[in-house]
């Protein structure tokens, strides 16, 4: 049975009109209110009739943001960073996962097709570049966050230095006179693993390289499996703070001291990064200032400014602690 505008209002705890008024962009209805009323249509689902909105003639003051998931480790900073920009700004967010498959999918493209919000946001969910690609061929603003490595020319990005801050994390480890890195990567598909990977080696060649995902096991998994076989290394770099963990949890259990005997460098800055033992050298990716930059690049662009013809890339930095 379809979602009617009756279900909107009884979900945002409004009137008929009260909705009617936020798909038509009316002024009279305060920002917390219209927000709460967008939140529930995009959690219904519900596709407004092209004869009962006017959204095309205005603006939603809503800016929406689609991403595969909440939980990656950095997803926050990225979120904070947009919504600190976009509320200033008078903007509402709505947040779009792909969670759920083709699901979600059909779901996003509802809220599209009613004009739901202005302009979209992206950190781009596997096997979705079609479909956004699309929105933009359609007049939808869209603006790119963490590429992954992958260049879009059509899209406007904000990317970091994922190629300098692998090298960054190799002269760390060379200045220490680390000599037999291991690598453990995460998955080769994305673009930033090659890049961070290339830009290690090219300031020091590795050892050996193993990759698997961007998980705490995976670090102790790989440092296990090259212990057991008998493999010499001095440093670990992993391609991200959750590996490192699981690195310097598995050379704990083996009785190799960290950085006495292994130096261990990670890739993000997480909160947990300063929490690990030892805590941990890391090259910063700086997240939050990527969603601010990203949101601020979307609302100029909302404003009529040009979207941006290159990348923004906000670069990485090495931060020095105990690991390493």
């Amino acid at each position: 049975m379809p979602v009617t505008i009756s279900d909107v209002a009884r979900g945002a705890g409004v009137s008929k009109s009260t909705v009617s008024r936020v798909l038509n962009t009316g002024a009279e209805v305060d920002a917390a209110t219209a927000v709460r009323v967008r939140e529930v249509i995009a959690r219904l689902g519900y596709v407004p009739r092209s004869g009962a909105v006017g959204l095309a003639r205005g603006s939603s003051r809503t800016i929406g943001m689609f991403t595969p998931s909440v939980t990656w480790p950095w997803m926050g900073e990225v979120l904070q960073g947009v919504a600190d920009t976009v509320e200033s700004a008078g903007y509402g967010l709505l947040l779009h996962t792909s969670g759920g498959g083709q699901r979600s999918m059909a779901h996003f493209t509802a809220q599209v097709s009613a004009r739901a919000f202005d302009g979209l946001l992206v950190i781009m969910p596997e096997g979705s570049l079609g479909t956004v690609m699309e929105m933009r061929r359609r007049g939808m603003p869209v603006v790119l966050i963490d590429d992954h490595g992958h260049r879009h020319p059509d899209l406007p990005s904000v990317a970091t230095t994922n190629r300098a801050g692998g090298a960054s994390a190799a002269a760390r480890l060379l200045s220490a006179g680390r000599r037999k890195p291991l690598v453990i990567t995460g998955p080769p598909r994305f673009g930033c693993v090659r890049e961070r990977l290339d830009g290690f080696e090219s300031v020091l060649p590795a050892s050996l390289v193993l990759d698997g995902e961007f998980t705490e096991e995976t670090g102790r998994q790989a440092v296990e499996r090259v212990l057991a076989k008998g493999l010499e290394f001095d440093a670990v770099f992993a391609h991200n703070d959750l590996i490192a963990a699981g690195a310097l949890r598995g050379l704990r259990a083996a009785g190799r001291s960290v950085p006495d005997d292994v130096a261990v460098v990670g890739f993000d800055d997480l909160p947990m990064a300063r929490h690990t033992e030892p805590a941990l050298t890391t090259v910063r990716q700086p997240m939050r200032e990527m969603g601010q930059a990203a949101a601020r690049s979307l609302l100029a662009a909302l404003g009529g400014t040009a979207p941006l013809d290159e990348p923004l890339v906000i670069p990485t930095e090495l931060v020095v602690r105990d690991s390493a």
